[in-house]
């Protein structure tokens, strides 16, 4: 695991477009400003970036890696396409399956399974439908916090660019499994239920 996934805070800055096929964001450290990862879609087909322009954009697949500023892989987020709920998969720096998010059903303001490979739950990814908040919890103990953070109401109008903010609870010790996902599914938040 990449020590920069032992941060407690970081700050997740979707890129700017009016007309943008891919969804690409940096990750920086809040205190100081400076980046501290990259995650770029690269991996879009013809028709994927076609079907991103209109209303079944959440239906798309995709692929992210997040690579640290110097180039190397962290983890990878992919989906295939979706018909009715989410299921994404997150890879560590060797391909190798951390686990998964799953999409409840009926769920308001989204909520998902965090998943091991073998399929047991780790946690849940809960969101309030009134806000743009969304917990990672186990056992009513909370593991992390996600919150949009607004960057000016003329931006937010015309681009579809979000900005968020992590906090991953002390209690996740470093180097656990479940920072890649805590992570991972920040982007997630964005491109299942918020595109």
């Amino acid at each position: 695991m990449h020590s920069v996934l032992n941060r407690h805070f970081f700050f997740i800055k979707e890129h700017v477009g009016m007309f943008k096929a891919a969804n690409n964001f940096d990750i920086y450290d809040p205190e100081s400003n400076q980046m501290q990862m990259i995650c770029r879609e690269e991996k879009l087909g013809f028709f994927t970036k076609m079907l991103r322009f209109t209303d079944y954009k959440r239906m798309t697949p995709f692929h992210i890696e997040v690579r640290s500023t110097e180039g190397e892989k962290i983890l990878t987020i992919k989906r295939g396409v979706s018909i009715f709920l989410s299921t994404v998969q997150v890879l560590d720096e060797n391909d190798e399956l951390v686990g998964e998010f799953k999409q409840k059903l009926f769920s308001i303001g989204g909520k998902f399974d965090v998943l091991s490979p073998s399929g047991q739950t780790l946690c849940k990814l809960v969101g309030k439908w009134t806000s743009w908040d969304f917990k990672f919890e186990k056992d009513g103990v909370e593991l992390g916090h996600v919150s949009k953070k607004w960057s000016g109401i003329g931006k937010e109008l015309f681009t579809t660019a979000d900005n968020y903010i992590l906090e991953v609870n002390d209690s996740v010790p470093q180097g656990n499994s479940v920072r890649y996902l805590i992570l991972a599914a920040v982007l997630c938040i964005d491109m299942v239920l918020k595109e």
